[in-house]
């Protein structure tokens, strides 16, 4: 097969949940290990830290890698869902998958599939265990797909686990309640693994608190050992905000700086900088020269893109992936700390979001271009529009995302504020996210 008619044999012949929804999301990790046996278990033959959470994790898993990248590592880096491109979702030192290996392992293993009949996930993560075995990583920072407890990559044992932000998404799969979803989350504490959660959530914190002594894991709450805030001023001549970090309320790392401009980012450096101490004590040599640059250029280390992604001045257009109610909040936030005369907000979603709770946080003085991104689970855009009525939201529907950010554009003054997210789907498609930097 070529790469485009391997990527349609990903797509189509097996669920995506990223792409289908819940039909694409299967609990037990039987299928993942059938395929890791077969290979000879490449999840064996590296290290890894094991990141988890409802907002945040994609964030601090590149913060890690970057970090790491900067200290001298190889690192591999496994993240989901894909912006452009399949390859995206595997890196080693922040370059993508091969195309061409792509196909040969499909080609090599799908008899195995056609025998196992494994989700799209289960593949991928089998994919991407067997290439950082290939490529003899250093260390491998792995994403959780969704959840934790039966998510594909949870038979990795790493030398650490993170688990970020617990907030309420796909609760149809975790639970209703923010407990029963960080239990879910809690899953991938490993007998005698060292776990940190990035923030003290008095809800949930006893549900890592049980889970981690039921394992003897050593456990942390790095917001009660870190503390991040950005300065008021940017630096001139890079533009980023420098980092207020301490360490148990004593200055840390003065003048740092974060190539992620998003002030929620905030709210995960504390678990990275944790995370980061905990691989240190087991041997991990990572000085501060490193942390410094690989905080300061992640983007560039790793790749990432999307998070509070600044495409365009004169109006002012910014791209985010924050996609449920929790991760919203913050951009609203965000948007609020900006002067503008006019705010643009093209919005798309999923069908199988809390929409109205998501609508309610928008800002109503907003103008609003509602779309839809180019995959089976996106809500209509005419649906959207009709809820956004509902809510008090002002705008019109747009056939496609690009038209809509056509639209946004068109009509904003240099002094507007054109934002645009919604869904990781919506942002996947503006195409200046991928223009040369």
């Amino acid at each position: 097969m070529t790469y485009p008619e391997t990527l349609t044999y990903l797509y189509e012949q097996l669920p995506m949940f990223q792409r289908v929804g819940a039909a694409g999301f299967k609990k037990g990790l039987g299928n993942t290990l059938a395929l890791a046996e077969a290979m000879g278990h490449p999840e064996h033959k590296f290290r890894s830290v094991h990141v988890a959470g409802t907002n945040g994790k994609g964030s601090s898993s590149h913060m890690l890698a970057a970090v790491l990248q900067a200290a001298g590592y190889k690192v591999g880096l496994y993240t989901s869902p894909h912006l452009r491109e399949f390859t995206e979702r595997i890196r080693v030192n922040g370059q993508e998958l091969p195309a061409d290996h792509l196909v040969a392992w499909v080609a090599r293993w799908r008899p195995l599939f056609e025998q196992v009949q494994p989700s799209f996930f289960e593949m991928c993560v089998a994919l991407a265990f067997q290439y950082f075995a290939e490529q003899h990583v250093d260390v491998a920072i792995v994403e959780v797909g969704l959840g934790g407890r039966y998510d594909s990559t949870n038979i990795i044992t790493p030398l650490v686990s993170l688990i970020t932000n617990i907030s309420y998404d796909h609760q149809a799969l975790l639970g209703n309640t923010l407990p029963e979803i960080a239990g879910e989350k809690a899953g991938i504490i490993k007998p005698g693994v060292p776990v940190v959660v990035s923030q003290t959530q008095p809800e949930v914190a006893p549900v890592f608190q049980r889970e981690a002594a039921t394992k003897l894991a050593h456990l942390v709450f790095a917001d009660q050992v870190y503390q991040a805030e950005f300065s008021a001023e940017p630096v001139p001549e890079t533009g980023l905000r420098p980092l207020v970090l301490s360490q148990h309320s004593r200055p840390y790392l003065p003048n740092t700086e974060l190539g992620l401009p998003g002030d929620y980012q905030q709210f995960n450096l504390p678990g990275v900088l944790a995370t980061l101490d905990e691989l240190r004590a087991q041997g991990f040599h990572i000085t501060e020269t490193a942390v410094r640059m690989g905080l300061r250029q992640v983007s560039q280390l790793t790749g990432l893109r999307g998070r509070w992604s600044i495409i365009g001045r004169r109006p002012l257009v910014v791209c985010d992936t924050g996609h449920n109610a929790a991760g919203l909040r913050l951009v609203v936030a965000q948007l609020q700390r900006l002067k503008y005369r006019q705010l643009h907000m093209v919005i798309g979603t999923v069908n199988d979001k809390d929409v109205p709770a998501m609508l309610a946080l928008l800002p109503p003085d907003a103008t609003y271009y509602f779309c839809a991104a180019n995959i089976p689970r996106a809500l209509p855009a005419d649906d959207l529009l009709e809820q956004g009525k509902t809510a008090g939201l002002r705008g019109q529907a747009y056939a496609s995302v690009p038209a809509a950010v056509a639209a946004a554009r068109s009509v904003a003054g240099p002094d507007d504020v054109v934002f645009i997210g919604g869904s990781t789907f919506v942002v996947a498609e503006v195409e200046d996210l991928y223009a040369p930097a």
